[in-house]
């Protein structure tokens, strides 16, 4: 009698089992699926093929760092392309490409600055839109404050190249530069012409600067600026024997020469462009029109940075709502 019951319960499943198999809304029902599957998967397609054409469009190769035969040493700039992967797996959910969603990354160059030479470096890279202030202090102590007071208050860093006796004399200055962010360079010692120093007095020169600003501050210098851009060969070459790269300048104020803060301004601003360096001093024309100056250059979308941050390869984006990462130079 069990085992009658269990075969006509085994009967009425699979009788079940061929009207759900057979029965035609099952079947309309499986097609639709189907269908709807295929849909969906030539939609991604569709998509991932647009973002791969934008991806083509907006794609911007690097270059590399090189001696220029005008402007001697030149960093490279970053390129950049579109992550396709990551601009569809954001994309996917909306089945709609959005060129506001598309994902970019930051292409390195293959030669860098730190790859090229003893040479010294006049500007930046000549696409970045962005500037740097030098700010070269042996004297001038009455004229600083106000000048650290106006790049506070446009939030704007600079790089200021010390004098060694300078550094010595006022540590009090010398750290409150720092503490507002902005960059310290060496400007040698004594602030001697050194295209006429031999080669052991330009390393005395160049190391107790460093020493006595690393030993105030606790940070390491990196660049290298001579007293009134005079240098020989081997003042390049010792200074990159000690790390540090020599920089000279773009745009110069001639701030010494006591002009008016208005023809200092228009001085500047006939001359500059993107990857300059504009060489300063604590001087009175230089303090008066220094905030006008960050204004008018931000107006011609011009970034103001350090040394460091102008002679860096990262490419400097203005477009919106997108992810941008910066890749760091394998070493």
């Amino acid at each position: 009698m069990r085992h009658t019951k269990n075969l006509l319960g085994i009967g009425m499943v699979g009788i079940l089992l061929l009207l759900v198999i057979y029965n035609p809304y099952t079947g309309t029902y499986l097609s639709s699926l189907k269908n709807n599957e295929i849909y969906v998967s030539a939609k991604y397609d569709e998509l991932y093929e647009e973002i791969e054409q934008a991806a083509e469009k907006y794609y911007i190769p690097p270059q590399n760092a090189k001696i220029d035969s005008v402007w001697k040493a030149t960093p490279g700039y970053n390129g950049m392309e579109v992550d396709v992967k990551s601009s569809f797996k954001i994309m996917k959910k909306d089945k709609q490409f959005d060129k506001r969603k598309l994902v970019f990354v930051q292409i390195t160059p293959d030669v860098h600055l730190e790859d090229l030479p003893p040479s010294p470096i006049f500007r930046g890279h000549p696409d970045k839109p962005m500037v740097s202030f030098l700010i070269n202090v042996a004297w001038g102590n009455e004229y600083l404050p106000d000048m650290l007071e106006t790049l506070e208050k446009n939030n704007v860093q600079a790089t200021f190249f010390l004098e060694g006796r300078w550094v010595k004399k006022n540590p009090d200055l010398t750290k409150l530069i720092v503490d507002n962010g902005h960059e310290l360079g060496n400007h040698s010692y004594s602030h001697p012409n050194m295209e006429l120093l031999g080669n052991a007095e330009t390393k005395t020169e160049i190391v107790k600067t460093n020493e006595i600003i690393e030993a105030i501050t606790e940070k390491k210098v990196t660049w290298f600026s001579p007293p009134r851009g005079s240098y020989r060969e081997e003042t390049i070459q010792i200074a990159h024997s000690l790390n540090q790269r020599t920089v000279m300048w773009t745009v110069d104020t001639i701030d010494w020469n006591n002009p008016s803060p208005e023809e200092l301004k228009q001085r500047v601003l006939s001359k500059v462009h993107p990857g300059a360096m504009i060489l300063m001093h604590p001087t009175d024309a230089s303090s008066k029109a220094l905030g006008d100056l960050i204004i008018e250059l931000k107006t011609k979308n011009l970034r103001i940075g350090t040394v460091s941050r102008l002679l860096d390869e990262e490419r400097i984006v203005k477009l919106q709502n997108n992810k941008h990462k910066r890749l760091k130079n394998e070493q």
